[in-house]
């Protein structure tokens, strides 16, 4: 039995994934903008007391007005993939690496952009195991941390352990 995607969800994608770039922020932002700034505007100009024009419409459009100016801050554009990111986190734990996986979160908050890597040495089985966050906008290592490997591979294959033999016979 192998784990793996149920049929409605696997889109048959085979390949490298790109990872969507945060400057994609900026085009919500001015969205978020444009809509406070007709909505607002047009709240103002209405004549009279309709009932749907009121403060709390007023209120509402400057929260967005605020939250699209947000967005246009924080829609920082990458400045290194995850595989300079890689290149980045070898150079930081100080051995050679072998497998390794990458994944982008946020920190901070102007939510900046860091690839956070798990990596083991190239050996089989790996001896070192580190993780390293990569700031993902100017590549510099924010953080990390490198410790021998602690797991147990004889039940995976990578340490072949030696039969038992009887002496007795």
């Amino acid at each position: 039995m192998r784990d793996q995607l149920p049929e409605d969800l696997d889109r048959g994608f085979v390949g490298v994934y790109k990872f969507p770039d945060n400057k994609r922020r900026k085009v919500t932002g001015i969205l978020y903008l444009l809509v406070a700034a007709v909505i607002g505007t047009w709240s103002v100009t209405v004549s009279g007391e309709p009932v749907l024009v009121n403060t709390g419409l007023i209120v509402g459009c400057i929260a967005v007005g605020l939250f699209g100016l947000y967005s246009l801050a924080a829609g920082r554009a990458f400045g290194l993939d995850e595989n300079a990111a890689l290149v980045a986190a070898n150079r930081a734990v100080g051995f050679p690496v072998g497998h390794a996986s990458a994944q982008l979160g946020w920190r901070g908050f102007m939510s900046r952009p860091t690839w956070k890597m798990l990596v083991y040495s190239a050996e089989d089985p790996p001896l070192n195991r580190g993780l390293v966050l990569v700031d993902a906008v100017d590549g510099s290592i924010v953080e990390f941390y490198v410790e021998e490997n602690p797991e147990d591979w004889t039940q995976t294959g990578g340490l072949k352990e030696l039969p038992e033999t009887n002496l007795d016979a």
